[in-house]
C-alpha cells in the first residue's frame, strides 16, 4: 500500500485521486441565473442530501485547479441566491455532459445542449424539463474552503418545491429505482448507472464544441436520433465538409453500398449504430455525405 500526503503532491494529482477513490458521487445539475438573468446550466458531483427537515441539498464548485478561476455557478449563486437542482438520469447524460463545456459567459447552455428551459414556479431560475427530478431552491449559505485553485465552495440549498415525473414513481407514489435511472460520477470519464453498472461518458473538447443549436434540422428533428445522440453529435469542433465526407464514404464500400439507395430514416438508424460505439467520426461522414 502507497501512503500520500496532500501537501507532498500537486493538487491536479490529489484531485483525480480523491475522486478515482470517492464514488460514486450523485450528480448536481445545477440551474442558475446571473444578476442580468441569463441562464446558466452545469453539472456538479460534489453533491448530495443533507437534511430533510429542512430539506437542504450542499453542491460545491470547486476553484479551477489550473488557473484559480471560479465558476459562472457560483458566482450567479451568490448575485441572486437561487439555484435549481436538476437530477440527472441517463437518458440525458451525454447532454449533461456537453453542458459542462465551458462556453463564454451570457451563452445558454440550455440552448447548446438541447435541454429545454422549464420556468420555475418559486424562484427565477429555469428547470431542466427532461430532468426525472428538480429541486427549486434557495441559496441559505455558501461556505468557500480556501482561496486556491482545486478549492470547493459549499452551496448550502434549501428545497423550497420539488418536482418529480409521474412516470418514474411505482404504484406506492414512492421514486422507483430502476425507472429513475441515475446516472452518477466516477474517476477520470467514467460513470456508473444505477441499475446498469459503468460506462464511459469522453468529456467535452478543450475546443468548444458546437452544441445542438447548431445540428442541421433534419437531425435534431430526427425520429431516429436521442438526445443523447444528439450531445454526442454535437460534442464535435467542427462537421466534416461534403466534400470530405464523401472522400471518406468512398473508400469505405460497407458504408457506400449501405446509404447508396437509403432513405433519411434509414440513414438515421444506420448512423445511431456508430454513435453507439462512440464513432462520431464515422457518424458525422455518413450524415455529411448525403
Amino acid at each position: 500500500m502507497i501512503t500520500i500526503d496532500p501537501s507532498a503532491v500537486s493538487t491536479g494529482k490529489l484531485h483525480g485521486l480523491m475522486l478515482g477513490a470517492v464514488g460514486p458521487r450523485p450528480i448536481a445539475f445545477a440551474s442558475t441565473i446571473d444578476a442580468d438573468g441569463n441562464p446558466n446550466l452545469s453539472p456538479f458531483s460534489f453533491f448530495n442530501v443533507f437534511s430533510a427537515n429542512p430539506p437542504i441539498l450542499i453542491f460545491s464548485p470547486a476553484r479551477r485547479v489550473r488557473d484559480n478561476t471560479i465558476k459562472h455557478t457560483l458566482e450567479n449563486a451568490k448575485s441572486t441566491k437561487e439555484v435549481v437542482i436538476n437530477i440527472v438520469n441517463y437518458n440525458i447524460v451525454q447532454q449533461m455532459s456537453l453542458s459542462s463545456t465551458e462556453y463564454p459567459g451570457r451563452v445558454n447552455e440550455f440552448v447548446k445542449s438541447g435541454l429545454t428551459m422549464v420556468p420555475s414556479e418559486k424562484i427565477n431560475a429555469f428547470r431542466v424539463g427532461e430532468s426525472p427530478v428538480q429541486f427549486e431552491c434557495k441559496v441559505n449559505e455558501i461556505v468557500a474552503m480556501g482561496e486556491e485553485g482545486g478549492a470547493g465552495n459549499l452551496i448550502i440549498c434549501e428545497v423550497l418545491l420539488m418536482h418529480i415525473n409521474e412516470e418514474i414513481l411505482d404504484e406506492n407514489e414512492r421514486i422507483d429505482q430502476h425507472k429513475i435511472d441515475q446516472v452518477a460520477r466516477m474517476g477520470g470519464n467514467w460513470y456508473t448507472r444505477a441499475n446498469k453498472g459503468m460506462f464511459e461518458v469522453p468529456k467535452p473538447l478543450s475546443a468548444i464544441g458546437i452544441g445542438v443549436d447548431s445540428l442541421p434540422e433534419d437531425i435534431k428533428n430526427s425520429k431516429v436520433f436521442t438526445g443523447n445522440d444528439l450531445g454526442k453529435l454535437a460534442n464535435v469542433e467542427g462537421i466534416p465538409t461534403k466534400e470530405d465526407a464523401r472522400t471518406f464514404v468512398n473508400n469505405r464500400d460497407d458504408i457506400k453500398v449501405k446509404i447508396e439507395h437509403a432513405n433519411q430514416i434509414e440513414i438515421h438508424k444506420f448512423v445511431k449504430q456508430y454513435l453507439d460505439q462512440n464513432d462520431i467520426d464515422t457518424a458525422w461522414n455518413i450524415l455529411s455525405a448525403k
